[in-house]
């Protein structure tokens, strides 16, 4: 009798464990989108089905690697590095509307 090892398996029907670049020719993408065991869903908190939005439905699902992205183009900090450096802009224009009266 031959024993067959059982393999877990994980969302969309793909072992535990596996990787996106497996399955899917991949470009330049970071470690946490060719592992999608990264991710654990959001899931663990209950809301009131009045409130609760399609959003919440998808992000409450553990990704697979038939969900990750296959591309990543990771766009420049350039802009923020140089707000963080100087600060945002600030008007010192003298301020001539009136006043507002309250009634």
């Amino acid at each position: 009798m031959e024993q067959t090892a059982s393999v877990e398996m994980g969302p969309g029907g793909v072992p535990k464990g596996a990787q996106t670049h497996q399955y899917y020719r991949t470009q330049d993408i970071p470690a946490r989108f060719d592992n999608p065991d990264f991710f654990q869903g959001y899931g663990g908190k209950n809301q009131h089905p009045m409130y609760r939005t399609t959003s919440a439905g998808y992000g409450a699902n553990v990704p697979s690697v038939h969900t990750m992205p296959t591309q990543f183009h990771a766009r420049s900090q350039k802009f923020s590095e140089h707000l963080g450096t100087c600060g945002m802009y600030r008007n010192f224009s003298l301020n001539t509307e009136a006043d507002k009266s309250k009634v």
